[in-house]
């Protein structure tokens, strides 16, 4: 055991012990103080240290402690360390502290020891920030001190301090180059713990485990990987190992199982169409090269394609040698038979992405490819010159005369037990569901390249049966519709093409020149040829001559071909039998899978080509959408100012008409009322009595306007408002009139009944009922008339009362009340009459404008309406053309990235065949 050994066990005592061990120490190390201490200079410091010792063991740690403070050798620093561990001892933690911080030494193994108890005592207080520092500092002082770094891990893991944990983990890896540290990190990342730390932290220590255990290297390498995935960190974590990985000499013979596959689901991650282009360009290259680099055999013709097909979408980004060795591997591959699995899936992922986008790719597209998917039957295409008889033959195939007429759609025939017709075109899918209206969507509507139409007709048909056989019948081509006919839309769709020659005129040179660009365009497609109308050969041997010699012209350009001859007045029976065999001997062997999966990648390719343009047509339709729009909002905003003129007008006309049968009820009453008081003279009589007479005259003149303005004026005033009534329907049938006409303009324009300009004619219902209420009665308050505070009404009240009772004055008093009744001015109290009886006529009249704004206000309401909704599509557009012209790359990367995935399983589904 060493000196420093025994420091830290505390058994330096053992040096004092002879050999005999039956004597306590304690006695031992006595009998030697005092005989110390009868030297002349005496050094008793050893042996007070190694009595500490021995009272410490024994647990009087008072006692350790007097001996150990007065060592004054090199044993001191040794000293306060024991010291502090009795005061650890004795939970007096902080006297504790204070002595390992005071400790000044160069012994290496005291400053981790002291550092180790330090790192106990703030553990025991709960100091965690001082623990963590104190136990780094101890394993960064010699991390091969026996059983450091262990601790060090030990407490980093029971207080989940991972970040410490796995620096320690790389710094141990890489220091000593131990798998056991690589397979702790391995842990820590498989269980989440370094999510906090940049992809590069971890460079230096793949670097090393590369050198030290690549298996190993492949383990953490995939971990890291694993655990970046989905986090902010992934694309760096991607170009951070890519980067090292390419300086490092891995190759296919090491056998990267694990590795390979994490490089082939990270690709395809990238290129799902969910990220833009310029962000993972500059990644995928150097990830291919050395996904390539380490593939297994079960992946390496995933990989090779996957290098092909990036470079040739975007052409010189990765390097020749990889090209080459791509190249060499796809050549030396077996077949790949999921081709047209993958091309389905990658189709289904366009057609949602489209969806999403809210844009509708081609139902015919979606049609061809889901027929391809569900129908095993061979296609044969049927095309020919307008003219030469081709609908007759179909006829005869299909059994039935359900051609009539040239047709101007693509019609398909398949058997199917029930019946099913269906028009398809890119935008609708409509059920047909009779022969006549058949027969008209396939003769009478013309077809526009935009509006392309085929026809579905699944029926019965006997022969299609038996020969496991569809039928697709295209127009004739004449030279109007040549350079844009349909059957190029669907030629791919066909297993084979029977193209019908005229017996007349047979194998003509516009003939030729359309074969010849079938050919060109769809090299592989089987074409054979029916010679039609042969009936009209005069005999035999003429007709002999006419097949051999078109035969022989046929076969000079086509010599794989065969040739049919055909007539519809042949007796029927016969000729399908010999079309059946004519089916059997030309069916070609092809491989069904190979074809269907060629067929099903060329129209995902037409698919991706088709949005492409789409995107180009949606921009356009914006543009379009956004001047319609601002076009109409003026032409609304007028239509509202127009609306606004003509409430206006209405308003102020029926306002006038009501007023100006107020005022002549108004002037009637002011100019009949004074002649009905004044006819009151006849109430004055001699013989009346005179001392009451006022009163009897106030009350009759009452009882008479009363009777006035019920019988005359209430009655006028009635039939006057319903002329009213009827004037005011008159002005509103007209707006009404007018406001129909404006929205069936407005209507016109929308190409939808959009817009309904209805007024609320109920206002006219509120006038007649508020007309008959007010005019049915009036509610009349007796007028002051004969008991007002005018001199001559005084006079006469005063007489009245005094010389009344003389019967002498009684002529006196009656000329002057007759005088009085005709030449009084009765006008104020006309007046007042009249303002109380048109009191609340006055009132209804102030209504008036805010009735007729109720009658106009549903039209106000859908124009603004219509305003508000013109603005806002004017603002999508504009919104969505900002999006797409400032970011087109959200629209074009995913479709140039489903490209790159298409052309991958294209090389893929031709790799390893031998043609």
């Amino acid at each position: 055991m060493t000196f420093e050994e025994q420091l830290i066990k505390k058994s330096y005592f053992e040096t004092y012990m002879g050999s005999e061990g039956r004597v306590h120490p304690v006695r031992v190390l006595g009998e030697l103080y005092l005989a110390e201490q009868k030297n002349d200079m005496p050094d008793l410091s050893y042996i007070r240290f190694a009595q500490g010792e021995v009272y410490f063991h024994n647990k009087d740690f008072e006692a350790a402690i007097f001996k150990w403070e007065n060592i004054t050798n090199e044993l001191e620093p040794w000293a306060k360390k024991n010291m502090g561990d009795a005061f650890l001892e004795l939970g007096l933690l902080p006297s504790a502290e204070d002595l390992y911080l005071s400790i000044q030494t160069e012994s290496t193994v005291l400053k981790i020891e002291s550092g180790l108890q330090l790192l106990s005592l703030y553990i025991e207080q709960g100091s965690l920030d001082k623990a963590v520092a104190v136990v780094k500092q101890t394993v960064a002082l010699d991390p091969d001190y026996p059983g450091v770094t262990e601790i060090a891990r030990a407490f980093f893991e029971e207080h989940q301090d991972w970040n410490n944990a796995v620096e320690l983990a790389v710094n141990e890896g890489v220091r000593t180059g131990s798998p056991r540290w690589f397979d702790v990190l391995t842990q820590y990342v498989d269980q989440g713990n370094t999510s906090t730390f940049e992809p590069a932290y971890f460079n230096t220590a793949l670097s090393v485990l590369f050198q030290v255990d690549r298996s190993r290297f492949e383990q953490l390498a995939v971990s890291l990987w694993q655990s970046y995935r989905g986090q902010t960190t992934y694309m760096t974590w991607l170009r951070e190992f890519n980067h090292l990985f390419s300086g490092m000499d891995g190759n296919r013979r090491d056998g990267w199982n694990q590795l390979s596959a994490v490089y082939q689901d990270a690709y395809f991650e990238l290129i799902n169409g969910d990220r833009l282009i310029k962000e993972i360009s500059p990644l995928i290259p150097d990830m291919l090269t050395n996904w390539l680099k380490i593939t297994t055999p079960a992946n390496s013709l995933v990989s090779a394609s996957s290098i092909i097909a990036w470079n040739e979408v975007f052409p010189s980004t990765i390097s020749g040698s990889a090209i080459h060795d791509a190249e060499t591997l796809i050549l030396n591959s077996r077949e790949y038979h999921e081709g047209y699995e993958d091309s389905m899936k990658l189709f289904t992922t366009i057609i949602k992405w489209a969806e999403e986008h809210e844009i509708e790719v081609g139902n015919r597209i979606k049609w061809m490819v889901q027929e391809l998917n569900e129908s095993n039957v061979h296609n044969l295409l049927v095309a020919g010159i307008s003219g030469n008889g081709k609908s007759s033959f179909v006829n005869t195939i299909i059994g039935e005369d359900l051609i009539t007429a040239p047709t101007a759609a693509v019609i398909r025939f398949n058997d199917q037990q029930n019946t099913e017709i269906l028009e398809i075109t890119d935008t609708v899918v409509r059920e047909i569901t009779d022969v006549n209206d058949f027969q008209e969507v396939a003769g009478v509507r013309r077809q526009t390249h935009k509006n392309e139409t085929v026809i579905d007709f699944k029926a019965q048909f006997p022969f299609l049966r038996e020969h496991e056989l569809a039928l697709i019948d295209t127009p004739g081509v004449n030279r109007n519709n040549y350079d844009k006919h349909p059957l190029f839309n669907y030629l791919r769709f066909a297993d084979s093409l029977l193209f019908v020659l005229n017996a007349n005129d047979p194998f003509t040179d516009k003939e030729r020149e359309i074969l010849s660009k079938i050919s060109e365009y769809f090299p592989n497609l089987p074409i054979h040829f029916l010679l039609n109308k042969m009936d009209v050969i005069y005999s035999q041997q003429e007709a002999i001559e006419v097949f051999d010699s078109t035969w022989s012209e046929i076969s000079q350009y086509y010599p794989d071909a065969k040739m049919f001859a055909f007539s519809s007045n042949y007796e029927k029976q016969q000729q399908l039998k010999d079309f059946s065999d004519f089916l059997k001997t030309n069916r070609n062997a092809i491989n069904f899978e190979e074809e269907r999966t060629s067929k099903l990648q060329f129209f995902v390719r037409r698919a991706i080509t088709y949005l492409l343009d789409k995107r180009i047509e949606i921009e356009n339709n914006h543009m379009e959408s956004i001047s319609w729009n601002e076009e109409m909002v003026g032409k609304l905003n007028g239509a509202i100012n127009q609306l606004g003129d003509i409430e206006e007008e209405k308003s102020r006309s029926i306002q006038k008409s009501f007023r100006k049968i107020k005022d002549d009820t108004r002037a009637e009453i002011i100019e009949k009322i004074p002649e009905l008081l004044r006819g009151c003279t006849d109430l004055v009589t001699e013989e009346s009595d005179f001392g009451r007479l006022h009163d009897e005259i106030d009350k009759e003149m009452n009882i008479r306007i009363q009777e006035y303005l019920d019988n005359t004026v209430l009655p006028k005033f009635h039939e006057s408002l319903e002329g009213w009534v009827q004037f005011s329907k008159e002005e509103f049938d007209h707006s009404q009139s007018y406001l129909n006409e404006m929205a069936e303009g407005f209507n016109a324009m929308y190409g939808d009944e959009r817009i309904k300009l209805e007024c609320d004619f109920r206002v006219l219902d509120d006038w007649r009922r508020d007309a008959d209420r007010m005019t049915n009665g009036v509610h009349y308050e007796k007028v002051n008339i004969m008991h007002r505070s005018t001199p001559q009404q005084f006079f006469l009240k005063s007489a009245g009362k005094l010389l009344g009772v003389l019967p002498q004055n009684n002529t006196m008093l009656y000329n002057r009340y007759k005088t009085y009744l005709e030449t009084e001015d009765y006008y104020e109290i006309a007046v007042s009459i009249a303002n109380k009886f048109l009191q609340q006529f006055e009132i209804f009249e102030k209504s008036i404008e805010r009735d007729v704004n109720l009658f106009f206000k549903q039209p106000f309401i859908a124009l603004e309406q219509a305003v508000e909704e013109a603005r806002a599509e004017i603002e999508y557009g504009k919104n969505e053309l900002e999006k797409m012209r400032v970011n087109p790359e959200l629209y074009r990367d995913p479709l140039t990235l489903y490209e790159v995935k298409l052309r991958q399983y294209e090389w893929m589904t031709a790799a390893g065949r031998r043609e």
